[in-house]
């Protein structure tokens, strides 16, 4: 795919931050118009997705805040994946974490995608369960926030309004329900 017209070419990248969170990195880039020059990209973590549907339709949130954008909003649960643990884990894990709810069987995996790949690199993987046992209260704490069995009838005016925080969520919520359509 690197040869295909109007690709850029990459010389290399020197990490400017890096922490167990976020990496910043100044890459030497040629554009496919011959310039070259360095370019900011900033690397995140992969993040898993726990998308919980229920019989009734429902799929199960965090109705949260979110400083950085100042918002208050629904998120399905999930975060970020640990060294040495699998994606599919990691999402279970951090169900059970942040909604007390166990996601329960083997799950689908849905999709696979980076929200923003001009300037980052964000891989986000999204898992389907579609029952989950309730095991207790939240263990985590920082995550604090209402857990809600959410109508997905509810996804589009929950778009508009936008109460659906991060694509990690909407792309997950419209993914799912435009697959069920095929």
């Amino acid at each position: 795919m690197a040869d295909e017209h109007g690709s850029w070419k990459t010389f290399g990248e020197r990490l400017v931050y890096d922490n167990k969170w976020v990496k910043v990195g100044l890459t030497d880039v040629e554009a496919p118009n011959g310039e070259r020059w360095e370019y900011h990209v900033v690397h995140l973590a992969r993040i898993a997705i726990a998308l919980i549907v229920n019989d009734q339709d429902e799929a199960l949130m965090l109705w949260r805040y979110r400083f950085a954008t100042e918002q208050w909003g629904y998120e399905l649960l999930g975060g970020m994946v640990d060294e040495g643990e699998n994606s599919a884990g990691t999402a279970a894990r951090e169900a059970a974490e942040e909604s007390g709810w166990q996601p329960v069987g083997t799950p689908e995996r849905l999709v696979t995608f980076e929200p923003l790949p001009g300037q980052v690199t964000a891989p986000v993987d999204v898992y389907l369960w579609r029952a989950a046992e309730h095991i207790g209260d939240p263990t985590d704490t920082e995550e604090a926030g209402r857990v809600e069995w959410v109508p997905l009838s509810r996804v589009n005016e929950l778009a508009q309004r936008q109460e659906l925080l991060g694509s990690g969520t909407l792309v997950s919520l419209l993914y799912y329900l435009n697959s069920r359509r095929t």
